[in-house]
């Protein structure tokens, strides 16, 4: 029998399969990006050119689907200037250049979905502690912290009150 000249995918599946990723780990994603430039030359011919060059996406796995399957997909979520992106890399796309694993996640489920809710969440709190941080404050407080600062007595209104619940 002759072997089939005929070639499935041009990268290294059994590599591929061997990624083991999981949800939970942070990786880093290598993948090329092709550019297309066109650009006018001297005698006014349009020329395409092709530039490629490595861009890393770098965050936390939230769902490996398909296992080891051909059609297999892991999706990678990062905040990026406070947004949060995600990004669905198929297993064996040729774009794919390589995945370094930064960390392991210990975790108890397969699908990671509840961050998207969870870090919602931490952003609704952060909001409200920095609004209950510069809220303005009352004149009384006002006044009285700076009567201890100069050491001058509270005035006339607050002693009184003072005396009266004595």
């Amino acid at each position: 029998m002759e072997k089939s000249a005929v070639k499935i995918s041009p990268v290294n599946m059994k590599e591929r399969a061997n990624w083991q990723l999981r949800a939970g780990d942070t990786v880093r994603v290598w993948q090329n990006i092709e550019e297309m430039k066109a650009q006018k030359n001297a005698n006014k011919k349009t020329v395409v050119s092709k530039n490629v060059r490595r861009q890393a996406f770098e965050g936390i796995v939230l769902a490996v689907k398909h296992g080891t399957e051909a059609g297999a997909t892991f999706t990678v979520r990062r905040v990026a200037s406070g947004v949060g992106v995600e990004r669905i890399f198929p297993l064996y796309s040729p774009v794919l250049e390589s995945i370094e694993i930064l960390r392991r996640g210990k975790m108890r489920r397969s699908k990671l979905y509840f961050i998207r809710r969870k870090a919602a969440h931490d952003v609704k709190r952060q909001m409200r502690k920095s609004v209950i941080a510069s809220t303005p404050k009352l004149e009384e407080e006002l006044v009285e912290e700076a009567a201890v600062a100069e050491n001058v007595e509270v005035p006339a209104a607050e002693a009184a009150t003072e005396t009266a619940s004595e």
